[in-house]
Parts: C-alpha cells; sequence; structure tokens
C-alpha cells in the first residue's frame, strides 16, 4: 500500500492518478472507459479501498469539457460519453473551468505517484495524434497574422463601420 501524505488525498487527485497510469501502462490507447479508470484506482488502493467519489470525478467533476457541476477541475477530457483521457493544454474546455486545476501539485500526493506529473508535463502534454497534427483546418492556425500585424482592432472596426448610420 502506498505510502500516506500529510494531507489527505483529494479525490480529483487519486482519479488523475489512475487515469494517468493508465495512460503510462496502454501508451497506444488514446482514452480510457470511465469504468476503467474507477477500476485502476480500486487496484491503486492509494487510500485503503476505493471511495464511491471517484466515480463522479472521471464522469463529470474532473471533466474539462463537461459542465461544472459542482467542481471545476480540467483533470480529464471528455472524447466520448463515457470515455476519458487526461486533459492537455489546448483542448477545449468549459469556460466556467477557466483557470482551474488541471494537474495535481507533487506534494499533494504520495511520493510514489509524483513522477507521473513529470511525465505529464515533459511527455504527455507534448504527445498529440496524428489527426491533431495533420487535420488540415487545425493547421490554418495563424495563417494569415502577418495580415493584421500593427492593426488595431477597435480602430480597424470604427472604420469599417463608418457611414453605416
Amino acid at each position: 500500500m502506498p505510502a500516506a501524505v500529510k494531507r489527505p488525498l483529494k479525490v480529483a487527485d487519486e482519479t488523475w492518478i489512475a487515469a494517468a497510469l493508465l495512460h503510462q501502462e496502454n501508451p497506444s490507447r488514446q482514452d480510457f472507459t470511465v469504468q476503467e479508470i474507477v477500476d485502476r484506482a480500486a487496484r491503486e488502493a492509494i487510500t485503503g479501498e476505493l471511495r464511491p467519489g471517484v466515480y463522479v470525478h472521471a464522469l463529470q467533476h474532473c471533466v474539462a469539457n463537461r459542465l461544472p457541476n459542482p467542481a471545476r477541475y480540467r483533470m480529464l477530457f471528455a472524447t466520448g460519453k463515457t470515455t476519458r483521457r487526461l486533459f492537455r493544454p489546448g483542448d477545449a474546455y468549459h469556460p466556467a473551468r477557466d483557470g482551474s486545476k488541471v494537474v495535481p501539485a507533487k506534494e499533494d500526493i504520495p511520493e510514489e505517484y509524483r513522477h507521473l506529473v513529470d511525465w505529464y508535463l515533459t511527455e504527455y502534454v507534448s504527445k498529440r495524434t496524428d489527426a491533431e497534427k495533420t487535420d488540415p483546418i487545425l493547421q490554418l492556425r495563424g495563417l494569415g497574422k502577418e495580415i493584421w500585424a500593427g492593426e488595431d482592432p477597435d480602430r480597424y472596426v470604427r472604420r469599417v463601420r463608418e457611414g453605416w448610420e
């Protein structure tokens, strides 16, 4: 059983750890079912036994692209109705979750899981699927920005609206 942390482990952090372990153990998988995340948390037994909140955190509370109810975490991303992966910067998320927690603070999780935070920050967030790398719409990001260089947006709008009345 893992060593205890000085403060109680948050259910959200336990859920994130389970999802991160699944990603590390199955690098070819893009996502996991909510039940797989719950089962992995149960096998890991970080707090001794599975807490019932892990399920609802994997289903809703930690999911960036779901309406917050009530938790605002952005630790997971819904790829389907019941499938999840770890959230990555650049993923779409519900506006009410802006600025919320994405990854556990190292000091808040047991020492033997702290390497997961390093792995997430150095390897996972930089990993993109082939579709994300080759999506033609995403490839347009930033195209034409030089056209607007030096253009004040407010001045532009005023100029376009001249004579509208």
